[in-house]
C-alpha cells in the first residue's frame, strides 16, 4: 500500500497534477444498499440552491462537475462511486461533502466504512477507514475543499440519524417527499438548439429561480426513488408467415469488410445517440461528458503538422457555455487499436483542448478503466484516454431499454434496432471471441505441467481470463436487466499486476480459472471455475438454509425449489459440526432426503450446488468446442436452471397464540 491512509479530522492536499477523482465509498454488507450523495457547499456551509444536491434522483450537478456514477459490488461487499472534475467546481464552491443513506437500519450495522479517492488511471491517492458508526442512518465519509488556491480531502466520519432527507435538509436543501412528482419548469433553448433543432436534448436540471419562489416551486427537492417510464415497444402482428421480417432501420445488406463495417457500425451508433437522448446519456456518463445536448459528426479531418488525421466520429454535448468534445476511433471485427492513431488523436485533442479521445472495438478489457493498447502517459496531462468495448454499447442500450426514461416508443423502437444491427454478424460488432494468441501455450503448457506462474505468456493468458469473466457479468446485466458484478477482492480492483499474478499462480498450481459473478436478488453467488487439466466447467452456488426446523425440513424446503433442475446437480450440506458435510446427487436427495442427514451430527447451516459441464479447449468462440462458448453457455444453463430459481429462506410472521386476549383500546374502556 503505497498512499496515505487517514484517520478521522486528518486532511492531506491532493496532487496537482490530478484534476479529476472519483470518490469511492465502501461498506461490508453487499445486501444493503447505500444511497451515496454529494453536496455542493459555499463558504457558509450550505448548499447555494437544490441543484447542488447530487443523488440518485439528480446524478449530476447543475455544472456538470460532480456526477454520481452508480453502485457496484465487491469481494468485501458493496461500492459506490462519485466523480468531481475539479477544474470545472465553481469558484463559489468551497466544499464538496460526501455522504451516504440509508432507507432502513443504520451505518452502525455495515461494518467497516471506507472512503477512497483514485486518480483517473484508478490509481489510489488516499483512504480512510471506519468502524465507529452507531445509530447513523446518514453518514459523511468525507469531503474534498479548497484551502488556498489547491484542494484537499479530509475524513470526517460523521452522521445523522435523521437519514438523507435530514442530512439534506441541514446543508440547507429543501425536500419534500410528500407531494406528486413535480414537472420540470421549461427551458429555453441554448444558442446551439436554435441552430440545430434536431440536436439530441438531454434534459438538464431546470435553473434555480432569481426571484421568489411559488408555492409549488418550494416544494423542493423529491428523495422519494423515481420509477422508470416504459415505453410499449412497436409490434408487427400482419406478417402471413413467420419468414417475413420487419424493415431494417440500418440494413445489413452489402456490408463489406475493414473500413465499410466501421463506417457503418459508427454511424449506426451516432444515429442512435442522436435520437434517443437517454441513451445519449448513458454513453456519455461512461465518457466523462455532462448532461446537455448531444451532436455527433463523422469522419472529421484535422490538420497534424504536414499531414491529416479523420477520426471516425466527434462527439459534442453542450451545457450552458461549456462545450465537451471527444474524438472517437471505432474498429470492428478483428480490428486492433493502433498505439501512433490514439497518439496523433491525442495531439489533435490537446491542441484543440478537446476533453477526451474514446477507442471502441469488440477488445473487453480486463477491468473498467484499463486500457486494451498502451500509450505514452505524458500524452495524457491535458486530455483523457477512455475505452469502450462494443459489449459495453450494448450492455448500455439494454439497460436503457429494461430502465430508462425513454421518451416515446419510437425511442424505444429505434434504440432496438440498433440492438438488432449490432447483433447481426455482419456488422463486425461481436461479444468476446478470442483467447489470444498465447492461449494454446498456455493451455499445454498446464496439461503438460510445465506452466510457471512467473511466464509472462500465463500473466497475459489471466488478464484475458478477467476480460471474459468482465464480458459475462455485462452479458448477464444486459440479459437481466440488473447490474451484475464480476467480484474481485479489493486489493485487485486497483492492482492489475497483483491480480494477473494471483490468478497465473492459481493456473500453474490447480490448473484451473475461477470467475465470482454477483446477481442482485439472488439466493447466492454464481461461481464459475474452468479446470483446463480435467476440461471441465464447474458452477457453483451456496445459499444459507433455513434456521429453524430440522435438517430434513431444511432439504426439503430446498428441493422444493429444484424442481425442474437436473438430476445430475451435485448438492452438498455443510452442518453445524465441522467435518460432517454430506453431498449426493439432486436426483438421489429426491428419491430419499434423508441421504443428506442421517448419522449427521448438529444441524445443516447451508447447500452447495454445483453441475459440471464438458470445457472446450479451442482459442476462438466460433465453434462449440470453443473455450469461450463452453464457460459461457455453461453460466447460462446453471443460471436458468439452478440459480433462478432459488429464493433466500423467509421466516413466517410470528403467531399469536390460539387463546391470547385481543388488544384493548381506549374507546373499548369508555
Amino acid at each position: 500500500m503505497d498512499f496515505p491512509v487517514l484517520v478521522k479530522g486528518q486532511n492531506m492536499p491532493l496532487p496537482t497534477d490530478v484534476s479529476q477523482v472519483d470518490i469511492v465509498l465502501g461498506w461490508t454488507e453487499a445486501d444493503t444498499e447505500v444511497d451515496a450523495s454529494a453536496l455542493l457547499l459555499a463558504d457558509s456551509g450550505k448548499v447555494r440552491s437544490d441543484a447542488d444536491f447530487v443523488f440518485y434522483n439528480q446524478p449530476e450537478s447543475a455544472d456538470g462537475s460532480v456526477r454520481f456514477l452508480g453502485n457496484g459490488a465487491t469481494e468485501e461487499g458493496a461500492q459506490a462511486r462519485i466523480s468531481i472534475d475539479l477544474a470545472t467546481v465553481p469558484d463559489d464552491v468551497h466544499t464538496i461533502a460526501l455522504a451516504g443513506s440509508l432507507y432502513d437500519g443504520t451505518f452502525g450495522d455495515l461494518g467497516k466504512l471506507t472512503l477512497r479517492v483514485v486518480d483517473p488511471t484508478g490509481r489510489p491517492v488516499a483512504e480512510y477507514v471506519t468502524a465507529d458508526a452507531d445509530t447513523e442512518s446518514a453518514f459523511v465519509f468525507g469531503e474534498v475543499y479548497r484551502r488556498d488556491g489547491a484542494w484537499k480531502v479530509r475524513a470526517v466520519g460523521q452522521g445523522w440519524a435523521s437519514g438523507l432527507a435530514g442530512l439534506a435538509q441541514d446543508y440547507g436543501v429543501e425536500v419534500d417527499d410528500g407531494g406528486e412528482v413535480q414537472e420540470p419548469s421549461p427551458v429555453d433553448p441554448s444558442p446551439t438548439d436554435a441552430e440545430n433543432p434536431v440536436s439530441a436534448q438531454i434534459p438538464e436540471p431546470a435553473p434555480v429561480a432569481t426571484t421568489a419562489p411559488t408555492a409549488r416551486q418550494k416544494s423542493g427537492v423529491r428523495t422519494t426513488k423515481r420509477v422508470a417510464r416504459k415505453p410499449k415497444p412497436i409490434t408487427f402482428s400482419q406478417a402471413e408467415q413467420e419468414s417475413w421480417q420487419p424493415a431494417r432501420l440500418f440494413s445489413v445488406a452489402g456490408i463489406g469488410a475493414g473500413d465499410e463495417q466501421e463506417r457503418r457500425a459508427t454511424s449506426a451508433l451516432v444515429a442512435t445517440m442522436q435520437a434517443v437522448p437517454p441513451f445519449a446519456r448513458a454513453v456519455c456518463l461512461r465518457l466523462g461528458a455532462p448532461a446537455g445536448a448531444f451532436e455527433g459528426y463523422l469522419e472529421v479531418p484535422y490538420e497534424r503538422g504536414e499531414s491529416r488525421v479523420v477520426p471516425d466520429a466527434v462527439l459534442k454535448v453542450a451545457r450552458g457555455s461549456r462545450r465537451w468534445t471527444g474524438l472517437v476511433e471505432v474498429k470492428t471485427g478483428n480490428g486492433k487499436l493502433k498505439r501512433e492513431q490514439l497518439e496523433n488523436y491525442l495531439d489533435v485533442a490537446r491542441r484543440k483542448k478537446y476533453d477526451v479521445v474514446v477507442s471502441i472495438s469488440n477488445d473487453i478489457p480486463a477491468a473498467a478503466g484499463e486500457l486494451p493498447v498502451a500509450v505514452d502517459r505524458r500524452k495524457l496531462t491535458k486530455v483523457t484516454l477512455r475505452h469502450l468495448a462494443w459489449a459495453e454499447i450494448a450492455h448500455e442500450a439494454r439497460m436503457v431499454l429494461s430502465h430508462g426514461e425513454l421518451e416515446s416508443d419510437l425511442q424505444d423502437w429505434i434504440l432496438r434496432e440498433f440492438l438488432r444491427y449490432i447483433d447481426h454478424p455482419r456488422s463486425g460488432v461481436s461479444e468476446f471471441v478470442d483467447m489470444g494468441r498465447h492461449w494454446v501455450a498456455v493451455r499445454d503448457a498446464v496439461t503438460a505441467g510445465t506452466l510457471r506462474a512467473s511466464d509472462s505468456k500465463a500473466l497475459t493468458v489471466a488478464s484475458t481470463w478477467v476480460a471474459l469473466a468482465r464480458h459475462l457479468a455485462l452479458r448477464f446485466t444486459a440479459e437481466l436487466g440488473v447490474p451484475v458484478t464480476h467480484v474481485l477482492p479489493r486489493r485487485f480492483t486497483t492492482d492489475p499486476d497483483a491480480r494477473n499474478a494471483s490468478i497465473a499462480d492459481r493456473l500453474a498450481t490447480d490448473g484451473v480459472f475461477e470467475a465470482v459473478l454477483r446477481i442482485p436478488d439472488t439466493a447466492g453467488d454464481l461461481v464459475v471455475s474452468a479446470d483446463l487439466r480435467t476440461n471441465k466447467v464447474r458452477c457453483r452456488t451456496t445459499v444459507d438454509a433455513p434456521d429453524e426446523g430440522t435438517s430434513r425440513k431444511r432439504v426439503s424446503w430446498l428441493v422444493k425449489q429444484l424442481k425442474t433442475a437436473p438430476g445430475n446437480v451435485q448438492l452438498e450440506a455443510a452442518f453445524s459440526v465441522r467435518g460432517n458435510e454430506a453431498c449426493e446427487h439432486l436426483d438421489t436427495v429426491r428419491a430419499d432426503p434423508r441421504v443428506l442427514t442421517e448419522g449427521r451430527a448438529g444441524d445443516i447451516v447451508s447447500f452447495t450446488l454445483e453441475q459440471t459441464f464438458p470445457l472446450g479447449s479451442r482459442r476462438s468462440s466460433g465453434t462449440a468446442t470453443g473455450f469461450i462458448t463452453s464457460v459461457t453457455a455453461s453460466a447460462d444453463v446453471f443460471y436458468g436452471e439452478v440459480v433462478q430459481p432459488l429464493r433466500v429462506w423467509v421466516p413466517a410472521a410470528p403467531q399469536q397464540t390460539e387463546h391470547s386476549a385481543p388488544l384493548r383500546t381506549e374507546s373499548d374502556e369508555d
